[in-house]
């Protein structure tokens, strides 16, 4: 069957009765590429999906949701676009479920810049469809979480979240925010800063890869 988002896929190298997924969130104006290149890095066990936003940008560009300026050079994010964008990774999770032999108890995301936005949106709004998320280089925007995720029950959720801090794209104080933020929501927390730009420094990949494995 067709699924909902494109992807490319790294099957695990150790085959178990189910075995975990790490599900890949590229950011803004990139594709399913761009962290499916450090797929063999990552743990064996896992299947390891990549997947592509819907908003096609062109010339192999793709969004999660669209970002726009206004005539004051205003940055503001398409909220309906992005809810749209979160409901649809939770029905991609559930194809995959049906496609792969994976274990509905054991799915992680990992998401960077917009994807890690979108993590945080699907993990807060749907924590019974992943149990851990790695978000890099993104905030914390309640404007795309579904309403009344303060009920959720959130003890099996655990996050790993990493900024830069000299991020010129997403400022670090956004990031800096939402520790606290979990901590309100009783959500487990790793929370690391980078001496880099907006990308994934070499020690962050080492450190959530760690984490993975031990979580």
């Amino acid at each position: 069957m067709a699924l909902s988002l494109e992807y490319k896929i790294r099957e695990p190298k150790i085959i178990l009765d189910k075995n975990p997924l790490l599900l890949l969130l590229h950011g803004y104006g990139s594709n399913e590429a761009d962290l499916f290149s450090f797929a063999e890095e990552l743990p064996e066990q896992y299947y390891v999906i990549s997947a592509r936003a819907p908003y096609d940008m062109q010339y192999g560009s793709y969004a999660w949701y669209a970002i726009n300026f206004d005539a004051d050079e205003n940055k503001f994010s398409d909220h309906d676009q992005a809810r749209i964008s979160r409901d649809l990774i939770v029905q991609f999770i559930d194809e995959l479920a049906l496609t792969y032999p994976v274990d509905p108890q054991n799915i992680a995301l990992i998401g960077f810049s917009q994807g890690a936005i979108l993590s945080y949106a699907v993990g807060l709004s749907y924590p019974e469809k992943v149990q851990k998320i790695v978000a890099m280089s993104g905030y914390f925007n309640p404007e795309i979480i579904k309403e009344g995720h303060q009920k959720n029950n959130f003890d099996t959720l655990k996050i790993f979240a990493s900024h830069g801090t000299v991020d010129q794209v997403i400022p670090i104080d956004w990031a800096r925010k939402t520790p606290s933020v979990m901590e309100t929501l009783d959500i487990n927390t790793t929370y690391k800063e980078y001496p880099v730009g907006h990308g994934v420094a070499p020690q962050n990949f080492y450190d959530f890869k760690n984490w993975l494995l031990e979580n």
